[in-house]
């Protein structure tokens, strides 16, 4: 999957789609409940929020089109998120002695359309707090989600976060934003 430069990660010529309550709720509810589990280091059960093919993306530079033409700060399938949290998770991970805790706002939820593969397309912002041993970390940006509708709601089939301060130095990150 790292390497399928198929996979759809335009946001462009979406099929306008009616929000109703209900749906406008739902989605609302999912994105919350995502950043829940991150928040609670959850991450087998977050993982169970993926689709097989999903994709985790971080791009390094504002209005990047795509993963494969500049390089990313993430670029993640099932596999590469799943080597991060068994090191994430593993007793002798140095760096995470003590844990990172992170709490996180969602807001201004909004159903963009529907892409050409039937997913629904959100945008949303955020604001985290990280702490580990020092001082707080605040990032911010806006996340755009890509939802394959299932019996019981939705799958992730690509989360792209959006950093403000994306194009600038960074410190590791030890946490999924």
């Amino acid at each position: 999957m790292l390497l399928d430069i198929d996979f759809d990660v335009s946001t462009r010529n979406l099929t306008p789609v009616a929000v109703s309550h209900d749906l406008q709720h739902r989605v609302q509810q999912f994105l919350y409940a995502e950043a829940r589990l991150l928040d609670e280091q959850r991450f087998d059960a977050w993982q169970a929020l993926w689709t097989d093919t999903g994709m985790y993306w971080m791009p390094q530079m504002h209005e990047q089109e795509s993963p494969y033409d500049h390089i990313s700060l993430f670029w993640e399938d099932r596999m590469m998120r799943s080597v991060r949290i068994r090191r994430l998770e593993h007793a002798r991970n140095w760096s995470q002695q003590p844990p990172s805790h992170t709490a996180r706002l969602v807001g201004n939820v909004t159903v963009v359309g529907e892409d050409a593969e039937g997913n629904l397309v959100v945008r949303s912002v955020f604001q985290m707090t990280e702490w580990r041993k020092v001082a707080p970390r605040q990032l911010a940006g806006a996340y755009t989600h890509k939802l394959t509708p299932v019996d019981e709601g939705w799958r992730m089939h690509m989360k792209r976060i959006d950093l403000v301060t994306a194009d600038s130095v960074q410190d590791i990150f030890e946490v999924f934003v």
